[in-house]
């Protein structure tokens, strides 16, 4: 029988085989049992872990360097003292800068809860077939400087092409306020207030940018008075004006034109006292040349307008108050007026030359608006309109082509219409029309020098900005079409003239 005994036993411990799994993103050892805000407590608690020595000794000598620098008592200022920042020129600098900076960053209205994902575009993809018309852009007003004023004249600056300025007539209703103002606004910024404000004493009743210095703008007053305001001076007051004396203008000054080079410009100005006058922007205090615009030198010629074909700073075309048009040049054997151009019952409002370069040249072509209710094209080659466009019901006030399209215009009425034309499809009926809010009388128009924009100014103070689209996009074929519509529209004239003299005769 065997007996039970105690043996000695040795306890040996072997690691478990190691197994590696890629299934999981990080491999990383995970209690299943644990939820997520457990894990969130346990992380809250590691971060707040006792600091260390060296955690202490940096606070320390944080906490000691805060008391060593701390700021010293500043005083408040006094009255006088306030005044004196506040009129330095340094201040005044910063302020008007800063302000301008703000106001925009306050204005943005863009869509933070815009979807990249494709859906906010699926949605507008509906909308993507409007550019055959006229879509409202932008509409500027102030308050207190547009209320009660009548816009008078528009400019683009060919500098910055987002910069617009106004000029506006007196407002009745407010004698203590400056009589002229020009308001400088900005399109690329969504704000609602003017970028410059520019004022005088005298109504302003034409402006515009001086080419080839984009800190000036141009004013031609309704005393006669040329201003010219700098948006580096903190003045809103002229830096410069012209004197009221017989030797410059007498009337009021509707056009003033910046013509020439980068080193050798001019400023041209007509006025209805039949006087042209040559100055430089440098010098205002005396004209470097004044001409007499008398037709067979005994017709004196009320100026309403002028315009330059493209490139040609000597050669002009000026609209009347008799309703006549007239070219003219400014040097050479037959400087002054040259031409007569009979179409007009009425006073020319508008008159505009060809802008459009492309393979042919149309820079012949002028169109011209009227109180008698009608738009004329005109060449210069020709003393008779090529053709009269008949579409509105009342006062034309004001007409531009387009600069990049051959065959498109734009053009304003009392009724507060807007046409666009193009001559390449219809020359009966526009090809595009609308009709501003409250039907306020429209009084100038201009298109940016992209074409993709036009302004126009309404009897209320008010500029509306609308955006053409498709309209104004011209096409490589669109030269050679529109010399086939002019062609036809000759060959209608002429058919026209034949049957007129046919008619009397029988």
């Amino acid at each position: 029988m065997q007996r039970l005994g105690a043996s000695k036993i040795t306890q040996v411990d072997f690691l478990p085989k190691e197994v590696v799994s890629y299934s999981k993103e990080t491999q990383t050892p995970s209690n299943p049992n644990q939820s997520e805000v457990e894990e969130e407590e346990e992380d809250e608690e590691m971060m707040e872990a006792k600091p260390g020595p060296e955690s202490e000794q940096r606070d320390e000598d944080e906490s000691k360097e805060t008391k060593e620098g701390s700021f010293p008592f500043l005083r408040e200022l006094t009255e006088e003292e306030r005044q004196q920042i506040l009129h330095s020129s340094e201040f005044q600098s910063f302020f008007d800068c800063s302000i301008r900076v703000m106001e925009r960053a306050l204005a943005e209205d863009s869509d933070i809860f815009f979807d990249y994902s494709g859906r906010d575009l699926e949605e507008k993809e509906g909308d993507s077939g409007s550019g055959s018309s006229l879509s409202f852009s932008r509409l500027f007003y102030d308050e207190h400087w547009s209320k009660h004023r009548v816009i008078t004249c528009l400019d683009w600056s060919p500098q910055y092409p987002e910069l617009l300025v106004a000029s506006y007539n007196n407002n009745e209703d407010a004698p203590h306020e400056p009589d002229g103002v020009a308001l400088v606004w900005n399109m690329k910024f969504k704000k609602a207030t003017p970028e410059y404000i520019f004022h005088c004493q005298s109504p302003v009743v034409s402006v515009g940018f001086a080419k080839f210095h984009p800190n000036l703008v141009v004013g031609g007053t309704y005393s006669g008075q040329i201003v010219l305001w700098d948006n580096r001076s903190h003045r809103r007051t002229p830096v410069q004006r012209t004197p009221l004396s017989a030797a410059a203008h007498t009337h009021p000054v509707y056009s003033v034109n910046v013509v020439g080079t980068q080193n050798a410009n001019n400023l041209i100005t007509v006025s209805t006292d039949g006087r042209m006058c040559s100055w430089s922007l440098d010098m205002l205090s005396q004209p470097q040349e004044t001409m007499e615009l008398v037709y067979n030198k005994s017709k004196p010629v009320a100026v309403t307008g002028m315009a330059f074909p493209t490139g040609d700073v000597n050669n002009y075309v000026v609209g009347s108050e008799e309703g006549t048009v007239y070219t003219a040049s400014r040097h050479g054997s037959k400087a002054g007026i040259c031409e007569m151009f009979e179409g007009h019952q009425g006073p020319v409002t508008g008159i505009s030359c060809h802008g459009a370069v492309g393979t042919v040249d149309f820079s012949h072509l002028f169109i011209t608006s009227s109180f008698d209710w009608t738009v004329k094209l005109w060449s210069t080659k020709h003393n008779k309109p090529l053709y009269s466009f008949e579409d509105n019901a009342d006062y034309v006030y004001d007409v531009m082509w387009s600069p990049v399209h051959p065959a498109t215009f734009a053009a304003v009425d009392g009724m507060g219409r807007l046409d666009l034309w193009n001559l390449n499809n219809d020359t009966e009926v526009p090809a595009a029309s609308v009709t501003i809010e409250g039907a306020s009388a429209l009084n100038r128009v201009r298109w940016s020098s992209g074409g993709r924009e036009v302004a126009v100014g309404d009897s209320e103070g008010r500029v509306w900005i609308y955006d053409t689209g498709e309209l104004s996009v011209a096409h490589p074929d669109d030269w050679a079409r529109f010399a086939r519509t002019l062609m036809e529209i000759r060959a209608n004239r002429a058919d026209g003239e034949e049957e007129g003299p046919m008619e009397l005769a029988s």
